[in-house]
């Protein structure tokens, strides 16, 4: 996966565009666990919440409709992070503080939701109360969230 800082996309684009968020709150960073579904990409998995962009829309746009879809969470400001490409998929990643509680959003979408910290982030794996294991982080939000990690923090 490659990242750079923007993309526009050739008319006729094949490739699948998703908008994603990194949210972080006192050092640590929200993630979903995608349900232990067969028919979708890395079930059981942790990643960042988001999701495909509708026709037409814009990725700030996308990412802002993903939150309240998934979470009930309206990102005060969107603030780009850059994308991330491959020969599939466009990943244009934003980020922004998450300023309630854990306990303050609604997961909609989703099997289990938690804070990680760097730490675990390096290491891959974080441990579900839901799911009652330990879970592995997607490849791609492992990648992007260290990124983000070492030019930020």
């Amino acid at each position: 996966m490659t990242r750079i800082d923007h993309f526009v996309p050739a008319v006729g684009e094949a490739r699948l565009q998703v908008a994603i968020a990194i949210l972080y709150r006192e050092g640590k960073f929200l993630m979903q666990l995608r349900d232990e579904v067969p028919n979708i990409v890395y079930p059981g998995h942790w990643g960042m919440f988001g999701g495909h962009l509708d026709p037409g829309e814009t990725p700030e746009i996308a990412v802002q409709r993903e939150l309240i879809e998934e979470i009930g969470y309206h990102l005060p400001i969107v603030q780009k992070f850059g994308c991330y490409v491959n020969d599939r998929v466009i990943r244009h990643v934003f980020y922004g503080p998450l300023k309630v509680e854990l306990d303050e959003l609604t997961l909609m979408e989703g099997w289990d939701m938690d804070l990680l910290t760097p730490e675990e982030i390096r290491h891959g794996v974080h441990y579900s109360d839901r799911a009652q294991q330990i879970k592995p982080l997607t490849e791609g939000s492992q990648e992007i969230l260290l990124d983000f990690i070492e030019q930020t923090y």
